[in-house]
């Protein structure tokens, strides 16, 4: 099997203050929220690089999707350490200038921006609902794929 993932999906608890952050606070590419005539059907799609696509969808309707339990209106993670999503960038600079601008779109900052023991350069956020980005200029990236 050749492994290609092609769809990220993130559960949120607000839809329209995800696209938000996702559209303004990381500057991804979106046509909004689609499938609003559908119910559970509200979705939002981010193009990435490569062909992969980032979706936000609200838990409820993922829930009624995959017939797992809702626990509760608000369900909570049970750590944000489950899954940490990378967003590799050009430079030092750009690094600092994305958490910045994930910050003022209501990002919380993990771990500022430093240099990694790998050469690199490298902050954490939490989007709104909590879900981890590693934001990281990674010279060496190249050498790994």
């Amino acid at each position: 099997m050749k492994a290609h993932i092609t769809v990220v999906t993130l559960g949120v608890d607000d839809l329209e203050r995800s696209v938000a952050f996702y559209r303004d606070g990381m500057g991804l590419p979106t046509k909004g929220i689609i499938g609003t005539e559908f119910e559970n059907g509200a979705v939002a799609v981010f193009s990435l690089q490569g062909g992969l696509r980032l979706a936000l969808w609200p838990r409820h309707s993922l829930a009624v999707d995959t017939g797992l339990p809702l626990l509760s209106p608000k369900p909570q993670a049970s750590s944000a350490l489950e899954l940490s999503l990378g967003h590799n960038v050009d430079s030092r600079e750009e690094v600092d200038a994305v958490l910045q601008q994930a910050a003022d779109a209501g990002a919380r900052i993990v771990k500022p921006a430093q240099d990694t023991f790998y050469g690199g350069y490298a902050g954490y956020l939490q989007d709104p609902d909590g879900h981890l980005w590693e934001i990281v200029f990674n010279p060496g990236l190249a050498e790994l794929g």
